[in-house]
């Protein structure tokens, strides 16, 4: 359920701005604010989450905004890749380094249909000079594969090892939104399975955030992740809450807005009255990818 003051807010902002919605927003009140306001209070040893829809060009060039918004700042700045899987780690590294030539570096850690371009200056932007990096996070996909076809209780011993060290699902408010995406399926068990993929996913990514920041407490980690797991703090958010409980967290938002109502943006962005807002910044662009 969305909060109704923040659609009658917002709704009564549209209707003055002719120009459509657009630019950052305090996701509570949902207020404009500027970046340098948004990062204000990011300190070392903080995460930072930036969700994103895969291949919209407007995100990547936030996301580069944000970044070099944080070295402005003076901030250490690290990198966490959604897209990478920390398996493949060393190969990361070796490819940062220059050390094999990035079509290599991608045929090797099976680059997938998106254009790697659209993350070329976000893995690039981290600088040895400051020991920053960037990290690979995701769980490796036949593990999250096998789990979605077959359920958690399918995972030969070969494959558990691969899990993240006390692996847990995500929270049921959580899980409630993320079956919802998905209305067809086929069985309820299916769901169940499909569920346990994603927190997998989840769960592997905050593990590796946290290790890094304990490792690196001097850094920002930054993380380029799908929207899906940073809406309303209940999917990567929860998790690294729920690994290292008082970790500073900062999430942005990021909302495609083409093709969208005024009442669709505002639902989009009001509150939610279970599950507070739906991240502490919200990044509103009307841009075709």
């Amino acid at each position: 359920m969305k909060s109704t003051l923040g659609l009658l807010f917002w709704i009564l902002l549209s209707a003055c701005a002719h120009a459509g919605p657009q630019g950052l927003l305090d996701g509570q009140s949902l207020q404009p604010l500027g970046l340098d306001q948004a990062i204000q209070q990011v300190q070392p040893g903080n995460i930072v989450i930036i969700g994103e829809n895969h291949g919209l060009k407007a995100h990547q060039r936030q996301q580069l905004e944000v970044l070099r918004s944080l070295r402005q700042k003076g901030l250490k700045v690290s990198v966490g890749m959604e897209f990478f899987t920390y398996t493949d780690q060393s190969l990361v590294d070796s490819f940062r380094r220059g050390d094999i030539s990035e079509p290599a570096f991608l045929k090797a850690i099976s680059w997938g249909s998106l254009d790697y371009g659209f993350y070329r200056d976000q893995v690039a932007f981290p600088s040895s000079q400051w020991a920053e990096s960037t990290e690979a996070l995701n769980a490796p996909r036949s593990l999250t594969s096998q789990v979605a076809k077959q359920g958690l209780e399918s995972l030969t011993p070969e494959m558990k090892v691969l899990l993240p060290p006390h692996f847990s699902l995500g929270r049921e408010a959580y899980k409630k939104r993320f079956l919802g995406q998905m209305p067809h399926l086929p069985t309820p068990e299916a769901g169940e399975r499909y569920f346990a993929a994603q927190s997998i996913w989840d769960d592997t990514m905050a593990w590796r955030a946290v290790d890094f920041i304990e490792r690196k407490p001097d850094q920002v980690l930054v993380i380029i992740v799908g929207e899906f797991h940073t809406q309303y703090g209940g999917g990567l958010p929860d998790r690294i809450r729920a690994r290292k409980p008082n970790t500073n967290i900062w999430t942005f938002s990021q909302i495609n807005t083409d093709q969208m109502s005024d009442e669709e943006i505002a639902q989009a962005i009001a509150p939610s009255l279970e599950d507070g807002p739906r991240g502490q910044f919200l990044w509103l662009e009307s841009a075709a990818p």
